[in-house]
């Protein structure tokens, strides 16, 4: 019963920011490490961040290090992500997804969508 809940999707102008939130239920979250995937029109889903189980390790893809902030509340079960400088390239369904017994567990997805 692994549940993740993304929001905080929507429209922004490019150089905008957005803050995405994933609510967890139905697992140990602070035993897991949490990600953001990205899938943009036309294209493959890819890694944007992720954050070990205690946010001591965090990984960013290439493509937004130094624009976005991957975190997470244990106490909460949440982990976010803090975008800013949002580029029209952004524009995507963003996932958040837990990593449990060797596999990935999905939300539903929350649209981002970056345009003027």
């Amino acid at each position: 019963q692994v549940q993740l809940v993304e929001s905080g999707g929507g429209l922004v102008q490019p150089g905008g920011s957005l803050r995405l939130s994933c609510a967890a239920s139905g697992f140990t979250f602070g035993s897991t490490y949490m990600s953001w995937y990205r899938q943009g029109p036309g294209k493959e889903r890819e890694f944007v961040a992720g954050i070990s189980n205690t946010g001591r390790n965090i990984n960013y893809a290439d493509s937004v290090k130094g624009r976005f902030t991957i975190s997470r509340d244990n106490a909460k079960n949440t982990v976010e992500l803090q975008m800013n400088s949002l580029k029209h390239e952004d524009t995507a369904v963003y996932y958040c997804a837990a990593v449990r017994l060797g596999t990935n567990y999905w939300g539903q997805g929350t649209q981002v969508t970056v345009s003027s």
